[in-house]
């Protein structure tokens, strides 16, 4: 019980330099007047005036980490200064008109650092307090009704000034919450637009398989047929291999059943590829976006992958589609090339915006972005930078290996 009690409270808010400069000024300003106001106007001792002049100044900082402690030693401070003021103190008796400041912020600074619980029982301590001194001092031949105007004034002002404290800590926790909540949802959506990214591109990829997977079952089907004199052992082996491959794309369907989205349409489209580059340029041109598509020789005589093509299709889209939501009219580059290593890069570059203009009549369909995008580049092997431009620009890099299987190795690696 005593390590609780003596350990310090963590306020409800970060505490910044701010909080400590303003306790500090505070302690200070509140000490260099209380103490000779105390000593001159209030005839209180000299070293009373001294002892709860800092007493009362120091609480203040201590409020910010030690509560507790911090309201027990302004009280010591309060009920000093009470005891010795001279019989005829005035209409603030039994404080003075420093102290009450004092108080006052000590109360405000426990609403504005800790949860409004501290607050009010702070404030109910200090009031009850007030109450007390004026009950002990009344043998001194004071009144019950010379206190009055003090506690009034006290309760009143402290109250108002607390509960605009505690008003403006809740406005800071709740905007602090809604900053934690909106980043929540932010990563939210991130890990989303991933998953469903994926599972769009596992549906892509089944096309892909699949129609490999359909070829070797068709030519492990019609090889007894096309294989002059071909023997048992190799027919039997064929046969094998044909319902392998059966086996293989019943499975792979029942997968797509799985991943497909029900609320989508069905695309019966071929999935696209490097060759379909032209047209979709073209769609982005007719919607006001000038497009300067250049695919190298090397690339166009180049056997790519069927998952490549699709994957620098895809980003190729992707950063269109962007360009055309953030970057209206902008003119456009559009390279791929075969670079050394057999990789197949592509780079989207974007001007500055040069206005709006009207959504192009048909882009396709999109994924989610730069997310999309990496996670595209990510399941096969390649790398992607992205970056804006000096001049308002931006710019899409993909570099991906152009075989599936070297995509693979490096996805594993």
């Amino acid at each position: 019980m005593e390590t609780r009690l003596w350990a310090p409270v963590r306020p409800a808010e970060p505490l910044g330099p701010w909080s400590w400069l303003v306790a500090g000024a505070l302690a200070v300003v509140l000490m260099a007047v209380n103490i000779p106001v105390a000593a001159e106007i209030y005839e209180v001792p000299l070293v009373v005036a001294f002892g709860a002049g800092i007493a009362q100044g120091v609480a203040l900082p201590l409020t910010l980490w030690w509560p507790v402690q911090a309201t027990a030693v302004q009280f010591a401070g309060v009920t000093a200064l009470a005891v010795m003021l001279s019989f005829d103190a005035g209409p603030t008796w039994p404080l003075t008109i420093p102290g009450l400041i004092a108080l006052i912020a000590h109360v405000a600074l426990v609403g504005l650092f800790h949860e409004w619980r501290a607050a009010a029982t702070a404030w109910w301590a200090s009031v009850l307090l007030c109450v007390l001194l004026v009950v002990l001092d009344l043998r001194a031949g004071h009144t019950f009704a010379e206190a009055e105007p003090l506690l009034v004034i006290y309760a009143t002002n402290s109250a108002l000034i607390t509960l605009g404290a505690i008003a403006f800590r809740q406005r800071a926790v709740i905007r602090r919450q809604l900053v934690d909540a909106r980043r929540d949802v932010a990563l939210e959506q991130a890990q989303r637009a991933v998953v469903e990214e994926r599972t769009r591109i596992a549906r892509e990829l089944h096309d892909v398989v699949a129609h490999s997977m359909s070829v070797i079952h068709m030519q492990a089907t019609s090889a007894a047929y096309r294989i002059k004199n071909i023997d048992d052992e190799s027919r039997d082996e064929f046969a094998q291999i044909a319902a392998g491959a059966r086996g293989a794309l019943r499975e792979m369907r029942q997968l797509l059943a799985v991943l497909r989205d029900e609320d989508a349409a069905v695309d019966l489209r071929p999935v696209p590829g490097l060759d379909r580059l032209d047209e979709l340029a073209e769609s982005v041109r007719r919607g006001g976006v000038p497009v300067d598509l250049w695919v190298s020789d090397a690339v166009r005589a180049t056997t790519v992958s069927d998952a490549i093509a699709l994957a620098a299709y895809r980003i190729v889209q992707e950063s269109l589609s962007n360009v055309v939501r953030h970057a209206a009219g902008a003119p456009t580059v559009v390279r791929v090339d075969l670079e050394p290593g057999d990789v197949l890069a592509v780079v989207v570059t974007n001007d500055a915006p040069t206005g709006p203009t009207g959504p192009p009549e048909d882009v396709g369909r999109v994924g989610h972005g730069l997310h999309g995008m990496r996670e595209r580049v990510r399941l096969v092997g390649g790398t992607l930078e992205t970056a804006p431009l000096a001049d308002g620009g931006y710019r899409v890099a993909a570099r991906l290996p152009i075989r599936w299987d070297q995509a693979a190795d490096g996805s594993n690696g």
